[in-house]
């Protein structure tokens, strides 16, 4: 297990989850956390890593990073979504058990599971029908991930654990149109329709300052600033949003989710896991000779076929609670106090019908979510007015 002079490398700290599980880290009084942004190393650039992992040497690591968006950004950037993320988690991964990480934390999405698998969704119904089309890219590519975790393990007695969030959103969230996720999208598009009836353009052009909208940066005239939000269903006192509004949706107050990465990292090992199943919690040891032995010690050293199957040992993360798209555009604008109307264009994509996910796993690992979905939504709408009234 890690102690407080462990080194956790956390890949993607500066965002929403990667952020949170650090200062999750720094509350519980680990020091010697290592983060580096984008610019200054290229998680896609085997070569970097690979020196990257040489100089620091890490005991543990955080696999927060990847390349996300919305159902519009994975319907337009398809290879970037399949590509970037194999890249990352091979990289990753890879230099991960080359250089003897003691613990790694993979953090997937709960996308991963069939456009209409069973609700609410338990862990073993991965890969048994197909996935929702609008993100198949990105789901492959974290189920690759889960699956390397999982494979490590089993052949060489490594200790990953992969843990599947569901919906997320909080501090730091991605509010920017293009790419941003159904909540934080939601939450700015009424806050701007709401500011256009208000005529408070010295708010609207400081959003757009803050976050430009195809390059519009909130310089430009005030028609010009219209027209573009207009094209993402921003207008005086309306919002139209995609879909028909009936999808029901699952969503994680991301600090939450940090604190149940940081829990399963710190108390949970891959052995809990596959006793919760059925196995036992000692790694089997494979000698030279191929004798069997019960030394943990010594790790798996290969795949046992007489231990049977042993899949799907990744952890959904969640609070097992619902609500529609509807439901959560009432929910927004009676938060943000917009009186507007919120209408739905039914000739755009839903996405996945439902999307519950089954945590009883996860609570059977000791972890139960805290923030609820009302008071979650006040939280980040008053993070981003926040945000917003803090540029100078």
């Amino acid at each position: 297990m890690l102690d407080k002079q462990s080194r956790i490398y956390v890949a993607g700290h500066r965002g929403l989850v990667g952020s949170a599980i650090w200062n999750n880290l720094k509350a519980r009084g680990y020091e010697h956390l290592i983060g580096r942004t984008h610019d200054e190393l290229d998680l896609t650039d085997q070569a970097a890593v690979r020196q990257f992992f040489d100089e620091v040497q890490p005991d543990a690591v955080v696999l927060a990073a990847a390349f996300v968006g919305g159902i519009m950004a994975n319907s337009l950037y398809r290879a970037d979504f399949i590509m970037q993320n194999m890249l990352i988690q091979c990289n990753v991964i890879g230099e991960s058990f080359r250089h003897g990480v003691k613990k790694l934390l993979f953090l997937g999405s709960t996308c991963i599971y069939p456009k209409n698998a069973p609700q609410p969704m338990k862990e073993d119904c991965l890969l048994t029908s197909p996935l929702e089309y609008t993100n198949e890219e990105y789901a492959i590519a974290k189920i690759a991930g889960l699956k390397m975790c999982e494979s490590y393990n089993l052949q060489y007695g490594t200790d990953y654990i992969a843990v599947m969030p569901t919906n997320l959103y909080g501090p730091n969230d991605n509010f920017h149109l293009e790419n941003s996720h159904v909540l934080p999208a939601m939450i700015r598009k009424i806050y701007l329709a709401k500011l256009i009836n208000e005529n408070k353009w010295d708010l609207i052009r400081k959003d757009l300052a803050k976050r430009p909208v195809e390059g519009t940066s909130g310089e430009e005239s005030s028609q010009a600033i219209l027209d573009v939000l207009a094209r993402y269903g921003i207008y005086n006192n309306k919002v139209i949003l995609w879909g028909t509004g009936t999808p029901l949706r699952e969503f994680l107050w991301s600090e939450d989710m940090a604190d149940a990465s940081v829990h399963l990292l710190l108390n949970v090992s891959f052995s809990d896991i596959i006793g919760i199943e059925k196995y036992s919690s000692v790694f089997y040891g494979v000698s030279t000779d191929g004798t069997v032995s019960r030394d943990s010690s010594k790790g798996r050293g290969g795949a046992l076929p007489q231990l049977g199957e042993i899949r799907n040992c990744h952890i959904n993360v969640g609070t097992g609670k619902e609500l529609s798209i509807r439901d959560l555009s009432e929910l927004v604008a009676k938060t943000v106090g917009f009186n507007g109307c919120v209408e739905f264009d039914s000739s755009k994509p839903d996405g996945t019908p439902r999307k519950l996910i089954d945590v009883e796993k996860l609570h059977r690992l000791g972890w139960k979510h805290r923030v609820e979905i009302e008071d979650g939504v006040k939280m980040l709408f008053d993070w981003y007015r926040e945000d917003l009234h803090s540029q100078s």
